[in-house]
């Protein structure tokens, strides 16, 4: 009986199966990309905070809203496949001009300023500005009694902008609409100015209580679909559009949000015919400089703040938790445990939002609490709750032994902890205390959430002005980069410094010379 044997493969026979499945794959790759062009999403950026032009629904969890309807039809017309994603208002143009997406609908006023980076589809909306005040308020009825007065807006729109140009006013900027009406609820502002239909909207449909409208249309202003500059979707846009308000679909659609008819939109905003200043780049770099420079000083002075009440508490917390009485220790092993395992930016909003509407709305008090004291108290009981493990671990690493023998010394327990075990504790500590404190720089941007004017803040303001997106994002990771190796710096000092060894060795060199 006769075997065959497989002749054995070459080196080349290797290299050419290796070419072919490379080929294989990259067929089997490209061929869905060819072959569904034609369905290739179409994204389109949104911020699903601005109700009820964009909003998650509460049952379905999609989202659900006049502009989301109306660019869904577009889209349908247009034969284009819409995709939505979601981004904050104030990234929404850097993210077009980055080309991260093809559109941006999100109740977006057309403005000479943003149509000189971005361009814009014929207006779709006709809208205008609205003051809202709380219930009890009868001093402001008109844009005229705002002047020195506390008011809170969103980031990046032309309700800032207006706010901005009045006479001694107080500005708080925010994210989101949302919570600049909630900053109003709280009593911690006079007014807001937002876009009307969103304010209207927020009192008489989402039922938000103690708010009314004083001043509605304070300007007129046409919304637009957003995208990137000379797009070449920008005509089919445009066409879609010009369709549906011809058949009668966005009449349908505006009154299934509005209950109302539409109003008559013009082929362009008429703010488009008015000129603009042209971009200067020595004022910008200038006032850059300042605003970041400012921004700078109020991020050390919150670090500084937060890392020195939470080194306190955290030496307590940190006591407590090696204490003899375990009800002591359990309850401040759960103050730790929550502090670490929630995020910062959950009990910023508990301690500035949470705990005013608690104390109003339920306890029948008038109380809030200013950013500073908040952004301190919040920041200060997240490091508190990280530095007591480091501190516990600290302590505890010092032999057992040296406890025992400041006893036979006749040393009480708060002498021996003063005077020989945390200062040796201290010196092992240094080099996570320096990564904590590091951490806690950058840390600080969380509380621009909150309106709270650091050096992110100061950054996203300059952004929402001048839409320089990527020259004022480098310059405050510049500066934070400063910040922290200066910081890392300083801890290094600190740490030969503290070193016995060295001050030993320094002390010897000394004597020699």
């Amino acid at each position: 009986m006769r075997t065959h044997h497989l002749k054995q493969l070459t080196p080349i026979h290797y290299l050419i199966l290796s070419v072919i499945s490379f080929c294989l794959v990259i067929y089997w790759l490209m061929v869905p990309v060819f072959s569904q062009t034609a369905t290739t999403p179409f994204k389109v950026a949104t911020e699903p905070a601005f109700p009820p032009f964009e909003m998650t629904d509460q049952n379905t969890g999609e989202l659900t809203g006049f502009d989301i309807d109306l660019m869904k039809a577009i889209g349908e017309e247009a034969g284009l496949k819409i995709e939505f994603e979601s981004l904050p208002f104030d990234g929404i143009i850097p993210a077009l001009q980055a080309g991260t997406v093809e559109a941006a609908i999100s109740g977006m006023t057309i403005t000479p300023e943003r149509a000189q980076t971005i361009s814009f589809s014929r207006p779709y909306f006709k809208a205008g500005l609205a003051i809202a005040v709380r219930d009890n308020n009868n001093t402001i009825n008109s844009f005229e009694d705002l002047k020195n007065k506390k008011i809170a807006v969103q980031i990046g729109t032309t309700g800032a902008k207006q706010a901005g140009q009045i006479e001694g006013v107080e500005l708080s900027t925010f994210d989101s609409a949302v919570l600049a009406l909630q900053e109003l609820v709280n009593g911690k502002v006079d007014a807001v100015v937002n876009d009307a239909p969103v304010t209207l909207y927020a009192i008489k449909t989402a039922g938000l209580k103690g708010v009314k409208v004083v001043g509605e249309l304070v300007t007129e202003e046409y919304y637009g679909i957003a995208l990137p500059k000379d797009s070449p979707y920008l005509q089919k846009i445009n066409d879609a559009l010009e369709r549906l308000i011809a058949n009668g679909r966005y009449q349908s659609i505006y009154e299934q949000w509005f209950g109302i008819s539409p109003p008559e939109l013009p082929l362009s905003a008429p703010s488009l015919d008015t000129e603009n200043q042209d971009f200067n780049p020595t004022v910008f770099y200038v006032n850059l400089f300042r605003n970041l420079f400012r921004g700078a000083v109020i991020t050390v002075i919150l670090t500084a703040f937060s890392v020195f009440f939470g080194l306190i508490g955290g030496t307590l917390v940190a006591l407590a938790l090696i204490s003899p009485y375990q009800i002591l220790r359990l309850l401040f092993r759960i103050y730790v445990d929550f502090f670490r395992g929630t995020p910062m930016l959950v009990q910023l909003f508990i301690i500035y939002f949470g705990l005013p509407a608690l104390f109003q709305q339920y306890l029948g008090i008038e109380w809030s609490l200013d950013r500073f004291p908040a952004a301190v108290m919040a920041l200060s009981l997240n490091v508190a709750a990280y530095l007591a493990e480091i501190i516990r671990g600290g302590i505890q690493s010092i032999d057992k032994g040296q406890w025992e023998a400041c006893e036979s010394l006749g040393m009480t327990p708060f002498q021996t902890m003063q005077d020989v075990i945390f200062p040796q504790a201290f010196r092992r500590i240094l080099p996570p205390l320096g990564n904590e404190f590091i951490t806690l720089i950058k840390d600080t941007s969380l509380t621009a959430i909150i309106g709270f004017q650091e050096l992110f803040r100061e950054g996203q303001l300059i952004v929402a002005v001048t839409y320089k997106a990527f020259e004022v994002y480098i310059a405050v990771a510049l500066v934070y980069l400063i910040l922290t190796t200066l910081s890392s710096i300083a801890f290094k000092w600190l740490e030969t410094a503290m070193n016995p060894l060295e001050k030993a060795k320094k002390k010897s060199l000394k004597s020699i010379s």
